[in-house]
């Protein structure tokens, strides 16, 4: 039996027998506000997974794990909610669910350890995973709203002259 399954096993039974908080498995991370996320989507952000599981609660740090190399996903990633409770919740309501065609792994972590900040782990480019593509426009004409409009770019939108850039 698969860890997702499991833990669906253990609540159904949890449920079924009425246990309280201070009975549940979960009780077992009291102390820790750090949840397990496995199965992600690589193409999917630190904004994309902060937009999923903040449903449940306040994020307060995020860990998407990224080859040294490329600095692709490798998808799984540690979410820091503000308190326990949250974790509870995520793993309760988000272990077993689809996104994006993939099972989510979520699981409690008991001892997380931050991840070093070595100068040689970190992009020597900067990275704006939420920012708008820049359209790169080189034209002769002094029409700005005919170039936009060749660029799909909406003349009335106020980011217009950004896009432009």
């Amino acid at each position: 039996m698969n860890v997702v399954q499991e833990i669906r096993r253990i609540n159904e039974s949890e449920k079924r027998q009425g246990l309280g908080a201070s009975a549940s498995w979960h009780d077992d991370y009291k102390d820790s506000a750090y949840i397990y996320i496995g199965g992600l989507s690589y193409d999917l952000t630190e904004g994309d997974v902060i937009c999923i599981f903040s449903q449940y609660g306040e994020i307060y740090n995020i860990n998407l794990v990224r080859d040294k190399d490329t600095h692709k996903s490798k998808g799984y990633a540690f979410v820091q909610y503000e308190d326990q409770r949250s974790t509870v919740l995520a793993v309760d309501n988000l272990n077993g669910a689809r996104v994006l065609g993939r099972t989510l792994r979520v699981d409690h972590v008991k001892a997380y350890r931050q991840p070093k900040q070595g100068d040689d782990e970190l992009p020597t480019e900067r990275v704006m995973n939420a920012a708008p593509e820049v359209v790169e426009v080189r034209s002769e004409r002094s029409d700005d709203e005919e170039v936009m409009r060749e660029a799909g770019i909406d003349p009335d939108d106020p980011m217009a002259a950004y896009y432009l850039k």
